[in-house]
């Protein structure tokens, strides 16, 4: 395969603007080439104007050969403004077409062949050959040292390294990568820093990420989503609604005229620009662009949508599974407190657990000695002149520590520490136990330290809650979606955090098993479930979850098993897919309304003009007061096609989203875009009619 070279900014982070020069010269020439009839069948309210469009053309070649049914310059007009209203939904598809392709062309121009070093045996690093990418293939083995770069995607086998993810993710910030664990998953096209990994290759060439992303971005290649299938039945029968009723107006009109022996029959001209102007047109030649600009504000928010139906899936989520470390607390548990036994100093019991941590190179570890720095002075100390033998961490004894000459201490758990100290002949005092239990109640974890055969006390480790999350989960409540904290804490612990991050529920103890289970048990209720994950053994959950978002640094199953892929690799990200969602589900309901509403001008506009002949008392229906029949018909038609122009910035950029709950999304929703679809066209329908009667064209 091929493999994008290092930059600081990932390409996907580039071309943000709404639209760009080149993008407006490409759109405007797809606007023609979209007017074969192969592409304008698949939108059936805009295939109805195309349709229309040829028709009053060929009334027109009609007029000119002397068989007018109306004046030719007015047949003209109507059928240019016919034409224009489907170049323009042409436009404004070809513009969301234009940003996706442009991101994903922006991807290929960081492409760039490099070569691998193929192993045969990954066991033998030094015997290597050195082939072209493009001949890895799934289960070849490679070697890649630091200053190279990633020919392939894979998972390590062997090795442990930093590398550099910022030409993908544009995080300059280097990750380690290693064999064994849920951070063992590499990305073609990312660059070693230091050290070595011996990789496996886990797709074939076409199949790597970055062709994946390549394929995604492709906007147009996307699959429709069921709410906008949906969308497009409703738009259809309303369509076939206005194509029966005004297919009936023209013999009413004849019959009319004969019954009456007076005024002109309706021309077809005039029915043409009725049906367009009283079909959907708004929503229907913006539809395609509102879907495109869905995945485009994913991959803004540097997430990969494998198709619109995992985006338009996160606005209807009403249940959202969140891992508690690194999503929900800040993942590494902090030293927060320490409390001191009977008859032991704080300053004795900080100097022994630092003495215990010096050695402990984990983040727990290190938040003890700085507790002891900061808190109560304790510093200075160099390892190296010590003396001191540490005794590193196992789970089998589950306790670490230091001996110093005859002194032996050592922290760990509770009950570990109280058998070691039983060991020693000592007693584990009572009211240490009492310490011990107050702190799990709390949520947070509680490490015993002693020396020999006492127990001095209780160091408290607690999972930092990060803040403003408890207010976000608030938003979500607003919002109607119910938040579930998972954890494989007990449920004790759990239930602290969940009650101090202010989640819904939780789920304890959590297995894979328990986590498929909890999915499907709310989905079975009817809920689409949201989640999050970067484990192998978050891949179940992942693939059963509605919208499952799985993490760049995480395994290549988890990756596959989710329907979208965080760059950055923040658990937190899921809550904006979800209103990223929302934001799609109420641009395309804002603009069906305003689609919908915007007609009832049009009655008051062509209905009088154009039997106004027959029945003049519809005259008084003309309340624009509109200069005349023609350019009544002719305002409307213009204002129609305009307004899908005017509305292709808030298609691409979408209706600001506010977490409120559905009742006043509506509310607000009719408000806006139902009086204003009412309004405005009133407005903009009378100013055309001004204009045209200005320029001597009414």
């Amino acid at each position: 395969m091929n493999a994008i070279s290092h930059a600081t900014v990932s390409p996907q982070r580039q071309a943000r603007a709404l639209v760009t020069p080149s993008i407006l010269r490409s759109a405007l020439v797809s606007s023609f080439v979209k007017l074969l009839p192969q592409h304008q069948w698949r939108n059936p309210v805009m295939f109805v104007v195309y349709l229309g469009s040829i028709l009053t053309t060929a009334l027109w070649v009609l007029a000119l050969r002397g068989n007018a049914e109306a004046q030719p310059g007015f047949i003209l007009a109507i059928t240019l403004w016919l034409w224009f209203t489907v170049l323009f939904a042409n436009f404004a598809e070809a513009i969301a077409e234009g940003r996706s392709k442009a991101q994903a062309d922006s991807l290929r121009s960081a492409k760039r062949d490099v070569f691998a070093k193929k192993l045969a045996d990954p066991a033998r690093r030094e015997a290597h050959e050195s082939v072209p990418s493009t001949r890895l293939a799934k289960g070849d083995f490679f070697l890649v040292e630091a200053n190279e770069f990633v020919p392939a995607d894979g998972e390590v086998v062997e090795g442990v390294a930093t590398v550099d993810e910022s030409a993908i993710t544009g995080e300059s910030a280097p990750v380690i990568r290693g064999s064994g664990g849920d951070f063992s998953s590499v990305t073609g096209g990312t660059r070693v820093l230091s050290d070595w990994l011996v990789v496996r290759v886990t797709v074939n060439p076409g199949e790597a990420f970055l062709d994946r992303m390549i394929a995604m971005v492709e906007g147009a290649r996307r699959q429709k989503t069921p709410n906008e299938i949906a969308l497009s039945i409703l738009l259809v029968g309303f369509t076939l609604v206005f194509l029966f009723a005004t297919a009936t107006l023209l013999p009413y009109s004849i019959f009319a005229v004969e019954a009456m022996k007076s005024g002109s029959a309706v021309s077809v001209t005039v029915l043409v620009a009725l049906l367009v102007c009283l079909i959907p047109t708004t929503i229907g030649g913006l539809l395609s662009a509102v879907g495109l600009a869905g995945i485009g504000r994913t991959l803004r928010a540097n997430v990969i949508a494998v198709s619109g139906r995992a985006v338009e899936a996160a606005g209807d989520v009403d249940v959202l599974l969140l891992d508690k470390t690194g999503t929900i607390t800040l993942g590494n548990r902090q030293a927060t407190d320490l409390h001191p036994a009977a008859g032991v100093g704080p300053k004795e019991l900080a100097d022994v657990a630092q003495l215990a941590s010096l050695a402990d190179e984990t983040p727990e570890g290190r938040s003890i000695v700085v507790l002891a720095k900061q808190k109560y002075g304790i510093r200075e100390r160099e390892v190296a002149t010590l003396g001191a033998a540490f005794i590193a961490f196992t789970a089998q004894t589950r306790m670490s520590g230091a001996d110093l000459g005859t002194r032996e201490i050592r922290k760990g758990a509770a009950d570990a520490i109280r058998a070691w100290v039983e060991l020693k002949g000592g007693v584990f005092p009572r009211e240490l136990q009492l310490i011990v239990d107050s702190v799990a109640r709390r949520g947070a974890t509680p490490l015993v330290v002693a020396e020999g055969g006492r127990a001095l006390g209780v160091v408290e480790l607690k999972d930092i809650v990060k803040m403003g999350i408890k207010e976000r989960f608030a938003q979500l409540r607003r919002m109607g979606i119910k938040t579930i904290m998972i954890t494989g804490d007990n449920k004790l612990t759990a239930a602290a955090i969940a009650a101090e991050a202010g989640v819904d529920d939780f789920l304890a103890e959590a297995t894979p098993e328990a986590k498929l289970a909890l999915i499907r048990e709310h989905q079975a209720h009817g809920r689409l479930v949201a989640m999050t994950g970067d484990g192998t053994n978050d891949a179940p959950a992942l693939a059963q979850a509605d919208v499952a978002v799985a993490m760049n640094t995480g395994t290549q199953a988890a990756k596959e098993a989710g329907n979208m892929v965080d760059l950055d690799s923040n658990p937190t990200k899921l809550i904006e897919i979800v209103e990223i969602g929302k934001q799609l589900l109420m641009t395309r309901g804002s603009l069906t309304t305003f689609s919908i509403a915007n007609d009832v001008a049009k009655y008051f506009a062509i209905i009088p003009a154009a039997f106004a002949t027959t029945y003049p008392q519809l005259d008084a229906l003309n309340v624009m007061r509109l200069a005349s029949p023609n350019s009544a018909i002719l305002s409307a038609v213009i204002f129609n096609a305009l307004v899908i122009i005017a509305l292709v910035p808030l298609a691409l950029k979408g209706v600001r989203y506010r977490p409120q709950g559905a009742a006043k999304v509506l509310r607000d929703n009719l408000w806006i875009y139902g009086v204003g679809g009412l309004v405005v066209p009133f407005i903009g329908i009378k100013l055309i009619d001004m204009i045209l009667v200005v320029l001597g064209l009414a």
